[in-house]
């Protein structure tokens, strides 16, 4: 156990936000931490890592814990370039090594080997060393290549400075420090906002193989799905604990409301029998032992709370009121340009697909490759430089813009559906806005005003009431709660028409799309499947690229008829220089071992000259690794 909260209970201002809360986090639990916004996970984050105060019950944590907090859309504010900022992690262990070099030097300097000063350098730097070699001080700068690599940076120069970043980046590279730090506990709150699919896969991958223990708070149910074995719920103002993925907490959550109704309803039932017997016969001389020996029991039972009414949810149903052609786009060797002069950008070129009725289909890509411009230029809202975009006969689409542009933000929001409706009844309209959970004043606000939920909500209130046959979405799950989500799931899969979908919601991906469509800087690939299919595909075409690579090469080996004797003969002299330089390096890494082993041995603390020659040898070997080095990388680049 690395920290627990006993019977924690928080107010603010008199409103109750934890009552009574038990949580405990082992040394390598993987915990889910879920709720809805405004349900006390902030709260309880800042209570676990010692930022805000309990009102009652107990807090423990490890002693010497280190914890690492990554808050929601957090970055990192330097004037620091990428390479200082992630090699502070390791300042300690740096300061270390220049330490050693600083010993080394003195120790070579100090004649008599039998002085108490010596030997107390010599013990020193044994120490010094061990510890340095135990904790991976030669290390330093591959893991953080690793880190960045992972986490998106690969292309970016080490040597830009942290404030010119974008916040997303920023907030990556905060997560990157974090990792590089290697917390006992690691707690991360909405990590997966600024990412692609490519880091969000790494981050996964890298999270299930991480030593500590991992808190994390997400919307993303795919996440969550792949990495967490423990999902800890707030729900007014209590914490429950359900074992297992996102997924199997939505069962496992289902399972107790249900059991938790029917042992209620059972001893309802029993209280009301027993009541009824004791109010008929308490009087009666015959009957009266038997009716207050029911009252006593009834004294002392143990009353089963009334299960919470189910939260409310917003209520989406997508209808269709025209039946379209069975083959209902098609999208010809459309070429689409964004911008201007220097801005001017192509994003697709002779790009070709087709969607049919009913259909499902979701396209995905990098941020910036094109999507949201796609989904535009299909609904002729921009204009495309090639190609045909062809709409079969009755089709009616709808539009979910993610950014709201459709909105009249002066408008109220029972004045934005009027203007869309106005054959709507005033009670139709509230009716349709109450579905979605706007109420009361709420429907008075302004559209500029309102959240960023909010605003979702009404303009799926605007898609049901459409009925189209054709719902064109651009990232619909962005600002829904998790039940919210579920609902969303729920609609689009039981929606009869046409979805043409983009998102990052991985979990949506999953259970929505019958086929993807990839966008990148090739064009257009198309995969029919869900996310899973493709990721799997993906995997496929990777390793497909990779025995295809290794037969060209061997193919080109045997029909090579054309080169000459000295290409073969150069290719031979690389290839046997490159097995000679990773041999030569093994035996100065492992010459390097030697001496330092030789260095830090007090029984050679006497020998002044074996301790002079060891250490001109070390700085010797070091530079000559390095060289080797340079020039195994060189001619691996070459090969």
């Amino acid at each position: 156990m690395i920290v627990q909260l006993e019977q924690v209970c928080k107010s603010y201002n008199g409103n109750l936000i934890l009552e009574n809360v038990d949580f405990k986090i082992n040394e390598h639990d993987r915990i889910g931490l879920i709720g809805v916004n405004g349900a006390g996970k902030s709260t309880l984050l800042r209570i676990l890592i010692g930022e805000e105060d309990e009102d009652s019950g107990t807090v423990s944590r490890a002693q010497n814990l280190r914890i690492g907090y990554l808050r929601q859309n957090s970055g990192l504010e330097r004037d620091a370039t990428i390479w200082e900022e992630m090699r502070s992690v390791f300042r300690e262990l740096i300061e270390l090594e220049h330490t050693l070099r600083a010993l080394e030097k003195q120790m070579g300097e100090i004649g008599d080997h039998e002085s108490a000063q010596y030997r107390q350098l010599s013990e020193e730097y044994a120490r010094k060393q061990e510890y340095y070699e135990q904790n991976d001080g030669y290390l330093i700068d591959v893991r953080i290549k690793t880190i960045l690599n992972g986490m998106g940076f690969d292309d970016k120069d080490r040597n830009t400075v942290i404030n010119t970043l974008s916040g997303g980046e920023k907030t990556r590279l905060a997560l990157s420090k974090l990792l590089l730090e290697q917390p006992d506990l690691l707690i991360l709150d909405e990590p997966t906002n600024h990412l692609d699919f490519k880091t969000l896969l790494w981050l996964e991958e890298y999270l299930k193989t991480y030593k500590g223990a991992l808190l994390v708070v997400s919307h993303d149910r795919y996440f969550l799905d792949k990495l967490v074995d423990i999902c800890c719920e707030i729900e007014r103002h209590r914490l429950y604990t359900y074992k297992g993925n996102y997924t199997r907490y939505l069962d496992l959550k289902e399972e107790m409301l249900s059991h938790w109704q029917k042992e209620y309803e059972i001893q309802q039932q029993t209280i009301q029998s027993m009541q009824t017997y004791v109010e008929k016969n308490i009087a009666r001389a015959s009957t009266s032992q038997s009716a207050k020996s029911r009252l006593r029991a009834l004294e002392k039972m143990d009353v089963i709370e009334k299960p919470p009414a189910r939260p409310k949810v917003p209520h989406f149903t997508f209808s269709v009121n025209q039946r379209p052609p069975f083959d209902l786009l098609e999208v010809d060797r459309l070429c689409l340009t964004v911008g201007e002069g220097n801005t001017q950008k192509e994003l697709l070129d002779k790009a070709t697909f087709d969607a049919k009725r009913g259909e499902k289909v979701a396209f995905i890509g990098a941020n910036g490759i094109g999507k949201s411009s796609l989904l535009k230029a299909l609904l002729g809202r921009i204009p495309h430089q090639g190609g045909r975009i062809v709409w079969a006969r009755n089709v009616k689409c709808s539009f979910y813009d993610q950014e709201g542009q459709s909105l009249h933000p002066d408008n109220t929001v029972f004045d934005e559906m009027r203007r869309r409706f106005p054959q709507l009844l005033d009670l139709e309209i509230r009716k349709a806005l109450g579905g979605v959970l706007i109420s009361g004043e709420n429907i008075y606000k302004k559209v500029s005003v309102i959240s960023g939920g909010e605003r979702a909500k009404l303009m799926f209130a605007i898609l049901m009431l459409e009925e189209s046959n054709v719902l064109v979405m651009d990232e619909p799950t962005n600002h829904l709660d998790l039940p919210s989500k579920e609902v969303l799931d729920k609609a689009l899969s039981e929606y009869e028409g046409t979805v043409l979908l983009v998102s990052h919601d991985r979990y949506l991906l999953n259970k929505i799309p019958d086929r993807i469509i990839e966008l990148d800087d090739k064009g257009v690939r198309l995969y029919g499947g869900n996310f899973d299919f493709y990721l799997a595909q993906k995997k496929l075409e990777e390793e497909q690229a990779v025995q295809t690579e290794r037969e060209e090469k061997r193919e080109k080996g045997k029909t090579s008829g054309y080169r000459s004797r000295e290409q073969k003969r150069l290719e031979v002299q690389q290839r046997q220089k490159l097995r000679t330089l990773e041999t030569q390096i093994d035996a100065a890494e492992a010459q390097i071992r030697e001496l330092e082993q030789s260095i830090a041995d007090p029984a050679n603390a006497a020998d002044y000259e074996l301790l002079q020659q060891n250490c001109s040898m070390l700085q010797e070997l070091r530079s000559q690794l390095s060289d080797l080095m340079d020039e195994w990388v060189l001619l691996q680049e070459e090969a």
